[in-house]
């Protein structure tokens, strides 16, 4: 149902503008950020979704195996599209990256006891935190000007990284807390 509600628009989507759109996302995202790049693609670029849309999405997708910018690439493709649709996304999003990741593993495995090689790979997982951190903040939006919102987050972290608490753990705590706190009709 949702399918004829997009593609009955004047200009549905393309399979090769899905494809295009994703497989640039997938060339471009580094370091777990391609979450937020999706969003910028499907909600503030073309608005394809609406934030609530894409917030249901990742929802979704974080329940669901797998990586959660497939599963994000396989809910909007087939949203838009269809089943060819979630297919054509999700190529289009892991061609670029597969490519990269067999040529560096080709390139590492022959200058692996390069003494470059390790501080290059160190260098890599900073910044990979740095756009993590940086994604987060900006998917978060108006959950940032919540105190609720932040204590949830602020307490998650500490469980996460300095209890050092395994996430099934975490989640087994976190989540009645935050669905306390914001059960419906009820405002704290």
């Amino acid at each position: 149902m949702a399918e004829l509600a997009v593609t009955d628009q004047p200009n549905p989507v393309t399979l090769k503008d899905l494809f295009v759109q994703f497989f640039i996302i997938g060339a471009v995202s580094f370091g777990g950020g391609i979450v937020a790049y999706e969003r910028i693609l499907l909600v503030e670029k073309r608005k394809w979704l609406t934030a609530d849309e894409f917030m249901a999405f990742l929802a979704i997708s974080q329940t669901m195996p797998g990586l959660n910018s497939v599963n994000l690439a396989v809910l909007a493709g087939d949203l838009l599209r269809g089943k060819l649709g979630a297919l054509i996304a999700v190529l289009g999003l892991i061609i670029p990256g597969s490519i990269f990741v067999l040529a560096l593993g080709l390139l590492y495995s022959e200058n692996s006891n390069h003494p470059m090689a390790n501080f290059l790979l160190m260098g890599v997982a900073a910044s990979a935190c740095g756009l993590l951190a940086a994604i987060t903040y900006r998917i978060g939006d108006d959950n940032w000007k919540h105190f609720k919102s932040v204590a949830i987050i602020v307490v998650t972290f500490c469980l996460m990284s300095i209890a050092k608490l395994a996430l099934p753990l975490v989640l087994l705590i976190m989540a009645p807390v935050a669905i306390y706190l914001y059960r419906p009709g009820k405002s704290l």
